[in-house]
């Protein structure tokens, strides 16, 4: 068996690999729906996003005004079943009553000031509803006896906050062990069978609980109001993706374009990619 001398290509070699064919019409419809609905759907969340941002901003507006607003009646019993987040969180309200100290709840926190607790106070009206008050923080190492000064009449003004059912990161409340993560309420009231209890909780604010005079009583107006708002970068991210989309389909529409003129009727170059009109004029 002879073989080729060294230097020489051999046919196999000299092979070129086979040149890309125009996709058929029905995979080409295929593309253009899923790319389509995917670019539609990119589109539809970043519209998404900016709805969200308006809501955002509104929602911003809304507390800052609550916030700085003169303090106003709580909501009483007749008003619990309407008290929503959107409608009432963080309005500045005002109420009496009697603290009932020995029923404080002692809540993890963990502020500006370092670890510690979160003391909810029951306040309990003329009319019999109990209101828990977050009368402040106290550092972990604080004893019982900043669980309140004497008892007494007692008037209180703070934002009204929604409760915090469940718990903490990765934590449950534990109210059969006294221990508390969140300030759940509900929770909180059932524990220490207090009824009829209203469904949110008063932060009070620094002249309610008097700032730190020497270490005897917790320190309030601590509430932080802030909320992420990521939502342009979001809306951005998702209309970028649906330009990649469109960019994508424009690139495939061109390739697609030059290959059919290429395979054409007539064209210079037949299916095999040869040009057969070069060799006939040698």
């Amino acid at each position: 068996m002879k073989q080729a001398p060294r230097g020489m290509v051999t046919d196999s070699q000299d092979a070129a690999p086979a040149a890309p064919r125009p996709r058929s019409t029905t995979v080409l419809l295929a593309l253009a729906i899923c790319a389509g609905l995917v670019f539609a759907g990119f589109a539809a969340l970043g519209t998404w996003q900016l709805k969200r941002l308006q809501w955002k901003l509104a929602l911003i507006e809304r507390v800052e005004q609550r916030v700085h607003a003169p303090a106003v009646a709580a909501p009483g019993p007749e008003r619990w079943p309407q008290v929503n987040a959107d409608a009432d969180e963080y309005r500045r309200v005002r109420l009496s009553g009697t603290f009932l100290y020995a029923l404080t709840a002692r809540v993890q926190a963990s502020t500006e000031l370092g670890g510690g607790f979160w003391l909810l106070t029951p306040l309990r009206s003329v009319d019999g509803s109990v209101v828990l008050v977050n009368r402040g923080f106290v550092p972990a190492k604080a004893g019982a006896e900043q669980d309140g000064p004497d008892v007494g009449p007692a008037e209180v003004s703070g934002l009204l906050r929604m409760s915090e059912p469940g718990g903490g990161f990765l934590r449950h409340n534990d109210p059969a062990g006294d221990r508390w993560f969140s300030r759940d309420v509900q929770a909180i009231a059932a524990a220490r069978n207090l009824s009829p209890a209203a469904p949110y909780f008063i932060d009070a604010d620094a002249a309610t609980a008097g700032r730190d005079t020497g270490g005897n009583r917790p320190v309030g107006g601590l509430t932080v109001i802030a909320f992420h708002n990521n939502h342009l970068v979001y809306a951005l991210t998702w209309y970028a993706l649906a330009l990649m989309v469109a960019g994508a389909c424009f690139w495939v529409g061109r390739e697609e374009r030059n290959l059919r003129r290429r395979y054409r009727p007539g064209a210079g170059a037949n299916a095999d990619g040869i040009d057969r009109e070069s060799e006939d004029g040698k």
